[in-house]
């Protein structure tokens, strides 16, 4: 019995993420997803609430399977209403490793390499023509997917796709803790190309393991390839 149980753990600890199959979305479709959910992803303060009837409004032109996604987590947001939503906001993403919202984190940890790897965002931000101006970090979630709405440059997708094993691993932690949150990082997952199996047994790696303390056998640049900076018309 007790090496019966002893198995069952050990393959419950070893199952992959459930492998989510991407929408097809046209290039607006696409741009729409990611700055709803950039917006959405933001800190729920000032102004916060004011912008959820617009949001639902045009989640409205997304596909029936990332309109309604955003349109759950809207209207469990009302519910909950402001105190509870900024409560929740901040333990869920400030207090959990796993939920962080800073991209090379997952990759990278709190280790040495994490400002190689936040350059490696700016410069990837510069080679699309833009100049950061927010307090945020570069690899902050809602800025890389507004970046990804705004910009046609293939750069904005490279920067978005490179980092799936970050987003994969905080879509299973939400999901895993039956977050409001999770629905958003799930139509995000939605909106980006397939995983395939290498990238989810890393992807399981960080879920069982979360971010490392060391950066042994990953990319910090997560897989980005070297940017070259736009020249000057």
């Amino acid at each position: 019995m007790a090496l019966t149980m002893l198995r069952e753990r050990v393959t419950r600890r070893r199952r992959l993420p459930d492998a989510l199959v991407p929408v097809r979305l046209d290039r607006a479709q696409r741009s729409r997803t990611h700055m709803i959910a950039s917006l959405l992803l933001d800190y729920p303060g000032d102004g916060w609430f004011e912008r959820l009837d617009a949001l639902e409004a045009e989640s409205r032109a997304l596909p029936a399977e990332l309109g309604s996604l955003f349109r759950d987590f809207i209207s469990a947001a009302r519910d909950a209403g402001p105190i509870a939503m900024q409560r929740d906001y901040v333990v869920t993403f400030d207090l959990k490793r796993k939920c962080s919202l800073y991209l090379s984190y997952f990759a990278t940890g709190d280790t040495r390499k994490r400002g190689t790897a936040l350059v490696t965002f700016i410069e990837a931000y510069r080679a699309a023509g833009w100049e950061l101006d927010a307090d945020e970090l570069p690899d902050f979630l809602p800025m890389v997917l507004e970046f990804s709405a705004r910009s046609d440059d293939p750069v904005a997708e490279a920067l978005l796709a490179a980092h799936l094993e970050g987003v994969e691993v905080l879509r299973a932690a939400l999901e895993g803790m039956n977050s409001p949150w999770a629905g958003l990082v799930r139509a995000v997952t939605l909106s980006l190309p397939p995983v395939d199996r290498a990238t989810r047994e890393r992807v399981l790696a960080l879920v069982s393991e979360g971010p490392p303390t060391e950066t042994v056998g990953l990319s910090f640049l997560g897989n980005l390839p070297p940017f070259t900076s736009r020249e000057e018309p």
